[in-house]
């Protein structure tokens, strides 16, 4: 691994300090690793649910071949997709 040194506000560092003190992490570098990994995968969720969206827009030019998200019943408690009325 190569080291850094990050600038950071000092609010910032008081925070992490907060949660290493708390137990929840091992040490500032464990924290700051850890919440720039929580960054690339919220970065990669957001470019995976954009995909997802352009998707779904093509399907309603191409429902031969693909299924708009609308189309596809969601069972999950925080599912963003409406259901569809059922008549």
């Amino acid at each position: 691994m190569v080291q850094v040194q990050p600038r950071l506000p000092h609010e910032t560092l008081q925070e992490i300090d907060k949660w290493v003190a708390e137990g929840r992490f091992k040490n500032r570098s464990d924290a700051i690793k850890s919440i720039i990994t929580y960054y690339e995968k919220r970065e990669k969720t957001i470019r995976f649910f954009n995909m997802l969206m352009k998707r779904s827009e093509e399907a309603k030019d191409h429902p031969e071949n693909l299924v708009t998200l609308e189309e596809i019943e969601c069972h999950l408690p925080f599912c963003f997709i409406p259901k569809q009325q059922k008549n």
